[in-house]
C-alpha cells in the first residue's frame, strides 16, 4: 500500500491517476466506446436516476456480503469482468489481477483474449491461495467462439482441465469496430497456434459477407456448447428480454446483462435499465449478472436491489493495474467491498439477499 498514491479513495481516483500513467494510444483504447462515447455517460445517468431508501433499526448482527452461485461460495457479489490484453496496463497483466482477486476472496472471469495463458493464470490463483493459506476462489473462463469448433472445444477442455468453474460465453462482440494495433509483447496468448482471424473491423468497412458476420455466434452454437460441458454456462452480452428467455430455455445457467463497455452499439439502454424487463422475462430463479459502468458500492447496491445477483467490474481493473499492479487491483476491490458494506448497513441489510425493490425510491 505504501507504493500507491495517497489520494486513492474511489475508483474515480484510480481512473484519474491511470490517465497520466499510460501512453495516450493505450489509454484511448481502454476508454473508447462504440465510437459515439455515449455509453459511459448513459450508464452514469441511469445510475444517478435511481435513488436508495435507507431503512433504520434493523438487525445487522452477523452481516455478510457472501453469496452462493452455482453451489460456489463468493465472498462478495463482485467479480472481475473479462477484460482482454491486460498487459497493456501492466507487465504482469492478468497474473496480477487474479492474485489480487484471490487475495480478496473474489472471482475473476478470464478473457479468451488474455495476454497470459489460462493455465498460467489458474496456476497463479492456486499459488496465491496456498501462500495465503485460504480456500481457492472459483474463477471462471470467458469464451469467444472460434471459426473452427474444434478450436472452441479445445479452449473449453483447457479451461476445465485448469480448474475454471464456469464458462461465460460472450455473444455480443463478434461484430464490432476498432482500430488499435497491439504493441509488441502483447498477444492473445490462449490462441497461439490457432489460425489468425480478424477480431474486429475498421471504421467504415463493409461487414456482410466477411468472416466477422459469417462466423458470428448463433443460437445453434449455444445449443452445441451446452452439450459440450457440464460446467455452469453463462451467456454474456444479452440485452433483449426475448433473448434472455431463449437462453434460459436452452439450458443457460445465468445471463450476464452487458453492452460490452459501450463498444458494440450506440444507443443501447444502460445495463441497469435492462434488469427489470429481463427479470420479468426469465422469471425469479435464473441468476442475472450485470456488467456496465458500476463504479461504487452504492452503484452495486442499486443493481442488486433491482434484481441482479452479482456484478462484474471491467475498466477499473485496467485503471488499477496501471496505477499499482497487484496492489492496485486488490485495493480497488477493497474499496468496492467497503463501500458496498456501508451501503448495505445504511439500507438495513445484513445480507445481499435482503436487498430488493423496497430499498428503491421512486418519486411520484
Amino acid at each position: 500500500m505504501s507504493a500507491l498514491p495517497e489520494d486513492l479513495h474511489t475508483l474515480g481516483d484510480y481512473e484519474r491517476h491511470a490517465a497520466t500513467r499510460l501512453p495516450s494510444a493505450i489509454w484511448g483504447h481502454i476508454q473508447e466506446g462504440s465510437g459515439f462515447h455515449g455509453a459511459p455517460d448513459n450508464d452514469r445517468l441511469a445510475l444517478d436516476r435511481i435513488k436508495l431508501l435507507p431503512r433504520r433499526l434493523t438487525d445487522l448482527r452477523g452481516g455478510s456480503t457472501a453469496i452462493e452461485l452455482f453451489g460456489q461460495h463468493h465472498a462478495t457479489p463482485i467479480l472481475l469482468a473479462p477484460v482482454a490484453y491486460q498487459r497493456l496496463a501492466h507487465p504482469e497483466g492478468e497474473l496480477a489481477s487474479v492474485r489480487a482477486a484471490t487475495a480478496m476472496g473474489l472471482s475473476m472471469v478470464l478473457s479468451t483474449l488474455s495476454s497470459v495463458t489460462l493455465e498460467e493464470v489458474a496456476q497463479a490463483a492456486q499459488d496465491a491461495a496456498r501462500q495465503l493459506a485460504q480456500p481457492e476462489v472459483p474463477h471462471w473462463f470467458q469464451l469467444y467462439a472460434q471459426p473452427d469448433r474444434d478450436h472452441t472445444l479445445a479452449l473449453i477442455r483447457r479451461a476445465e482441465e485448469a480448474g475454471y468453474r464456469a464458462i461465460a460465453f460472450t455473444v455480443d462482440a463478434a461484430v464490432k469496430r476498432a482500430g488499435f494495433p497491439l504493441p509488441p509483447g502483447v498477444e492473445a496468448a490462449n490462441l497461439r497456434g490457432f489460425p489468425t482471424q480478424q477480431q474486429v473491423t475498421n471504421h467504415g468497412a463493409i461487414l456482410f459477407g466477411t468472416p466477422l458476420t459469417e462466423n458470428a455466434p448463433r443460437w445453434e452454437d449455444v445449443a452445441w456448447l451446452r452439450k459440450q460441458t457440464s460446467l455452469p454456462l453463462l451467456i454474456k452480452g444479452l440485452a433483449a428480454p426475448e433473448d434472455a428467455r431463449m437462453a434460459a430455455q436452452m439450458g443457460a445457467d445465468a445471463v450476464v446483462i452487458s453492452h460490452h463497455g459501450g463498444r458494440v452499439l450506440p444507443g443501447m439502454p444502460s445495463a441497469l435499465e435492462l434488469i427489470a424487463p429481463i427479470r420479468k422475462a426469465v422469471g425469479p430463479d435464473l441468476p442475472l449478472l450485470v456488467d456496465g459502468g458500476l463504479r461504487s458500492g452504492t452503484d452495486i447496491a442499486k443493481a442488486l436491489a433491482l434484481g441482479a445477483q452479482a456484478v462484474l467490474i471491467g475498466r477499473p481493473q485496467m485503471h488499477a493495474l496501471a496505477v499499482g499492479g497487484f496492489t492496485g487491483v486488490a485495493h480497488m476491490l477493497h474499496i468496492l467491498r467497503a463501500e458496498l458494506e456501508l451501503a448495505m448497513a445504511q439500507l438495513g441489510c445484513a445480507s445481499v439477499s435482503q436487498l430488493g425493490p423496497q430499498h428503491l425510491f421512486r418519486a411520484p
